[in-house]
C-alpha cells in the first residue's frame, strides 16, 4: 500500500500543481476572455436598443412629417376649389354683364330704329297726305307751308 500511497500523493500534489498552474496562467485569461465577449455582447445589447429608439424616433418624425404634409395638401386642395368657385363665379359674372350690355345695346338699337321708323313713316305720311290734299283741293299751295300744315296734324293725331 505504500506504493499505492505515494502514487495518491504524487498524482495529488501534480493535481494541485497543474490546478496552480491553470490558476495563475490560464484561468485568469480565460475569465478575462469572458468577461471581455460578455461586455461586448452587453455593448451590442445596449446599441441595437440606442438604434431601435433611433428608429422609432424617425419613424415617429416621418409619421409625424407624413400628416402635415397630408394637411397642407388638403388645405391647397381646398384653396384650390375655393378658388375654382371664385373663378367660376367671376366667370358668370362677367357673362351676365356681357349679357346686360348686349341687352341694353339690343334696346336702344331697336329705340334708334323704332324712331327712324317713325320719322319715315312720318314723312311718307306727310307725302301722302300731301298728295291727297293735292287732289281735293285743286289748288297747290307752297310746299313748306303744306308740311307745316300736315305736321300739325299728324301731331295731333299722335296726341289723340
Amino acid at each position: 500500500m505504500d506504493f499505492e500511497l505515494q502514487q495518491i500523493l504524487t498524482h495529488a500534489l501534480g493535481f494541485l500543481i497543474f490546478v496552480w498552474v491553470l490558476k495563475r496562467f490560464a484561468w485568469g485569461p480565460l475569465l478575462g476572455l469572458l468577461e471581455e465577449r460578455r461586455e461586448k455582447i452587453a455593448g451590442e445589447f445596449d446599441e441595437i436598443d440606442k438604434q431601435k429608439a433611433e428608429v422609432a424616433q424617425v419613424t415617429a418624425e416621418y409619421e409625424a412629417r407624413m400628416k402635415e404634409i397630408e394637411g397642407e395638401r388638403r388645405a391647397k386642395m381646398v384653396e384650390a376649389v375655393k378658388e375654382g368657385k371664385q373663378m367660376a363665379a367671376d366667370i358668370k359674372n362677367e357673362a351676365m354683364n356681357e349679357i346686360r350690355a348686349m341687352h341694353e345695346k339690343a334696346k336702344a338699337d331697336l329705340q334708334r330704329d323704332v324712331a327712324k321708323a317713325k320719322v319715315q313713316l312720318r314723312d311718307e305720311m306727310i307725302s301722302i297726305t300731301m298728295t291727297a290734299a293735292e287732289k281735293v283741293v285743286a289748288e297747290k299751295m307752297d310746299d313748306a307751308k303744306h308740311r307745316d300744315l300736315i305736321g300739325r296734324y299728324i301731331d295731333e293725331l299722335e296726341r289723340a
